[in-house]
């Protein structure tokens, strides 16, 4: 490269920044606890942690599987949508229930499609029972078993679009690692509350303790309140806005410490009996699913479904009926 195209290089205007970064980073302002907009230059130190978590929310939820029906149909005929439903019913019910599609369904957008689409999350569960099975030639019916099946399900985010779905999703995902920062702080503020009243304690018997004659500046009271004084004096430094800053931009660097997606499989029966290699039944299947997993350890299914305006709507219009008659009676 000629010395005129290195000059010509070194003085060329940097790029734009990313519009999605820029509304992200915009995000992550509104969001993150007051201490941390009081520190100076935020874009500066911020700009690129938030780049980096943008990237993996998006990666997340690229993840995902789906979309998925979910209707009577694939009831019968998914082995995952099976597993996740004890009956047709319930899917159902819990369209009825859902306060998100009831919103969803009295917007004006809802009726641009037929169908629409939203995250199925759902809490997995396993309990433990005796049944029967077939052992060899010997049919037993004090066989202890694993059954699975799934709890809590929960619609979030219905739109028709599915792209709009993946990007409220994005947002969703980067909401979540801020409230798990701004859990941080808040356990920083109780450390320090507590602290400050051990040493109010420990001033007192440390009082006490210079009133006796045979008091020692090592005596153990002083040791510990200089102790305790000594944490007070680091909690409040990690609690100043410039360094908060700070651990906020390593937090983001690293999200996969507070949300993470973990690919999970099981070999059941149309029953929901965990199989093994060595005694699955004829009609057992594998499925495949995906869990979110965030810092308080809470793991849930998560993926992507498609589900029926129509079936919605009907479900939403039965619940309410059913609440009308339960005040009427």
């Amino acid at each position: 490269m000629s010395f005129f195209a290195q000059l010509a290089e070194l003085f060329k205007s940097p790029a734009p920044p990313d519009p999605a970064v820029q509304a992200a980073f915009a995000q992550v302002v509104q969001w993150v606890d007051p201490l941390v907009r009081a520190a100076p230059h935020l874009e500066k130190h911020l700009f690129d942690a938030v780049e980096h978590a943008l990237g993996y929310c998006q990666d997340i939820v690229s993840a995902l599987p789906g979309p998925l029906a979910v209707n009577r149909q694939s009831f019968s005929q998914d082995p995952l949508i099976h597993a996740l439903f004890a009956t047709p019913s319930d899917i159902q019910e819990m369209l009825g229930r859902s306060e998100a599609v009831r919103d969803f369904l009295e917007r004006v957008d809802s009726w641009q499609e037929p169908e629409f689409y939203a995250l199925l999350a759902a809490r997995r569960q396993q309990k433990k029972q005796f049944g029967m099975a077939q052992q060899g030639d010997i049919i037993r019916n004090d066989v202890p078993q694993n059954v699975l099946y799934f709890s809590d399900q929960t619609l979030v985010e219905p739109h028709c679009d599915l792209v709009q779905t993946r990007e409220r999703l994005r947002c969703r995902a980067l909401e979540s690692l801020l409230r798990t920062f701004n859990e941080h702080i808040e356990q920083l503020r109780q450390d320090r509350e507590s602290l400050r009243t051990d040493i109010s304690v420990e001033n007192a018997l440390l009082q006490m303790q210079k009133s006796r004659a045979h008091f020692s500046p090592e005596d153990g009271y002083a040791r510990h309140l200089d102790e305790l004084t000594q944490r007070l004096r680091e909690n409040g430094a990690l609690l100043a806005p410039e360094n908060l800053v700070e651990q906020l931009a390593d937090f983001l660097r690293r999200p996969e410490s507070a949300l993470h997606l973990t690919p999970v499989s099981y070999c059941i029966n149309r029953l929901g009996i965990i199989q093994t290699p060595e005694s699955a039944e004829l009609d057992a299947q594998q499925i495949h699913f995906s869990e979110f997993s965030t810092r308080d350890r809470r793991q849930h299914l998560a993926a992507l479904v498609r589900i029926s305006r129509a079936e919605a709507q009907q479900a939403v219009d039965a619940a309410r009926q059913h609440n009308i008659r339960r005040i009427l009676i």
